[in-house]
Parts: structure tokens; C-alpha cells; sequence
């Protein structure tokens, strides 16, 4: 397995390529749609206040391409690295390693990559051939960003290839971020995953998610990591954080939420039912457990939760997920840009402090 990322928790931000920048949740603003200006701010912010890596993800439907907004955006940065989101349904396996291998050596091999098992637009696949694809896309790219020939006899790719002469930074394959809950999502994870990606889920049932994952993984004798995806609304005080996160959803007409979380290609897949799920689990005011809000998915499709609390909360959240394992945070808040402040100001400094104790 690749080894870019260390035993201390990797702590990144979430770009907003895809049309999800809001001050009022659902109430579209110019000034935050998904421009390259617009995401190229964001980046290079969460890149000045000292995280990680950066997610930026892809749609068809809507916002900008992530490959080529990676690529124009590599030269204005220097240490952070990148989580590009690829669709495993638009891509031929050949292509796509040739350009995730000029990719990274224009980020001097700082590329990360999340694995999407996405449709072809307008061609859609049941789960189970659709997943059967991703194994497939994901065994050819690997095969070769790792320098190596393949000779690959699958359902969809009947390939007889040398790799392309472009190489990563590394000669290695970048990390492969991917998540799903299926049968089918959880057994392709297993067996070529490098990180497990996890939506917010209650604590009882992300335990259970952890192990189940564990078990499939150490059966295919591999070993995986684990990231969390999750929204941030940190202040000074509860108080505080309590009333951005009514703030954040006080102008929210419920028919644009339904229409923002259908407009999404993944809106009826099984992790996207456990996030409305726990919002009809959660009490009066949204909270399905303590500081874990589920407001965010009345018009959000996919990760559909947030941490909300004073630092001393948020940070005990985050300190328990650590305990079950999960070791690489995915963070985002709205507006993306000011949010990111917030958490680099209460949060990264401490979660950093805590993890070299």
C-alpha cells in the first residue's frame, strides 16, 4: 500500500466544485457558484491555514470538471495535496492513468485519488455490474500507475497493454479513497480500496461499519484505512454554533432541498437512504446524537451531517472517531471558505497537539 499518509490523522477540506457553496442552504448566490475562481480561493485557503489534502469532487450534472480544475490549480500550490474525484462510468482505464500520472507530476506527487463507481451518463447499470466495472477500472489504473504491463480479461475491459510511458512522481499508484455500503460497494472497498470513505453515521452503527469492514479486508488479506466525511459548524460557543447551523437552514424552501438532493446521480443509493434515515431518527431540532446535526441533508444528497459545538465538543467528536481507527477527515462548512477558518482556527492546532501526545 502506498504510504503518503502517516499515522497522525490527515485533515482535509472539501472543495466546491459541484454547485455546493451556500450562505442559506438552498438559496443559490453568484458569488459562490462553482467558478474556477470561486474553488480556486477555497483551495488555496484551506491550503494557507495548514491542511492536509483537499477533496475535489465530481458531477456530471453539475459544477466543473475535477481533473481539469486539478491540473490548472497544481501550479499554484506547494505543499497541500489533492483528492481528485474521478467517475470510474465516463473514463477508459487506460486514459484515465495516463492523466492521473501527468496529474501528479504537476503536483510533485502530491495527488490522492477518490475512486467514483459512477454510471455512464445517460446509461445506467444495476449495482452489481456497475461495481463490477470500478473493480476493474481500479485493478487497470493501478496496474498501471504502478510501471506494470497487464494482460486483462474482465466483464468490461478485454485489454492487452504496456503502461503509458507517463509515471507518477513515486513510479507508485496514489492512494485509492472509495466508499459505499452495498454488498457489492463493501466488497470491491475490501479488495482494492486503500481507504475506506464514511459518511457520518450514530456511533453504534459506525462501529459496526468499521468492523464489518475490517473483517472483509484482513479476509482478503489486505489491510485498510479509514476517512470520515463530515460538515463543520464550530464557534466560540454552543450557543453560537447552535444558531449558524439554524441560520445555515432558516431560508430553506423543502421543495429546492428535494430537488437539490434528486438533481444528484447517487440519490437513491444505499448510503444516501442512511443519511435520510438518521434525519428522521434525529429529535426536534435535528441531532440524531450529540453534536451530530442532521440538517445539512435536507438539501444535500450525499454527506448529510455536521459536527456542531464549541471547539471542546467538536474535538471530543473528533477524538472518539480516532478511537475507532478513522484517520483521515474529510471537513467542509458553508460558506466553505469562511468555515474553513473556523476549524482552522478551534480545531486543527488542538486535534494536532492531541495526536503527538
Amino acid at each position: 500500500m502506498p504510504s503518503v499518509m502517516s499515522d497522525r490523522p490527515e485533515l482535509a477540506w472539501f472543495c466546491p466544485l459541484c454547485d455546493d457553496d451556500y450562505e442559506y442552504l438552498g438559496v443559490p448566490d453568484p458569488a459562490l457558484r462553482s467558478t474556477f475562481p470561486h474553488c480556486r480561493d477555497v483551495l488555496l485557503r484551506a491550503e494557507s491555514n495548514g491542511f492536509d489534502n483537499i477533496l475535489c469532487p465530481s458531477g456530471y450534472a453539475i459544477g466543473i470538471d475535477s481533473i481539469a480544475f486539478a491540473s490548472a490549480v497544481a501550479p499554484l500550490t506547494s505543499h497541500i495535496r489533492l483528492l481528485v474525484a474521478v467517475r470510474c462510468g465516463e473514463m477508459f482505464p487506460p486514459q484515465l492513468a495516463r492523466q492521473l500520472a501527468t496529474l501528479d507530476q504537476m503536483l510533485d506527487g502530491r495527488l490522492t485519488v477518490n475512486i467514483i463507481s459512477s454510471d455512464l451518463p445517460g446509461a445506467p447499470l444495476e449495482s452489481g455490474p456497475r461495481y463490477q466495472r470500478t473493480r476493474e477500472v481500479m485493478q487497470i489504473v493501478r496496474a498501471f500507475l504502478n510501471g506494470t504491463a497487464i494482460r486483462h480479461r474482465g466483464e468490461f475491459y478485454q485489454l492487452d497493454l504496456e503502461p503509458p510511458a507517463a509515471r507518477t512522481r513515486s513510479g507508485r499508484a496514489p492512494l485509492f479513497y472509495f466508499g459505499g455500503l452495498s454488498e457489492e460497494a463493501r466488497t470491491v472497498a475490501a479488495e482494492e480500496a486503500d481507504v475506506f470513505l464514511m459518511w457520518p453515521e450514530p456511533m453504534p452503527r459506525l462501529r459496526e461499519l468499521l468492523d464489518d469492514m475490517r473483517a472483509r479486508a484482513q479476509h482478503a488479506g489486505r489491510m485498510l484505512r479509514f476517512g470520515y466525511r463530515v460538515h463543520m459548524i464550530v464557534r466560540e460557543t454552543e450557543g453560537e454554533a447552535r444558531a449558524a447551523a439554524r441560520k445555515l437552514v432558516s431560508r430553506l424552501d423543502p421543495y429546492i432541498g428535494e430537488e437539490i438532493r434528486r438533481r444528484s446521480l447517487d440519490h437513491a443509493s444505499q448510503g444516501v437512504r442512511n443519511q435520510a434515515q438518521m434525519r428522521e431518527q434525529a429529535d426536534a431540532e435535528g441531532f440524531v446524537e450529540d453534536h451530530l446535526w442532521t440538517g445539512i441533508g435536507r438539501a444535500r444528497s450525499g454527506c448529510g451531517a455536521a459536527l456542531v459545538g464549541d471547539p471542546d465538543q467538536v474535538l471530543k467528536k473528533l477524538r472518539g472517531y480516532i478511537d475507532l481507527g478513522i484517520n483521515a477527515f474529510i471537513l467542509s462548512g458553508y460558506p466553505h471558505a469562511a468555515e474553513c477558518e473556523y476549524v482552522a482556527r478551534y480545531v486543527l492546532p488542538a486535534l494536532r497537539t492531541a495526536a503527538l501526545v
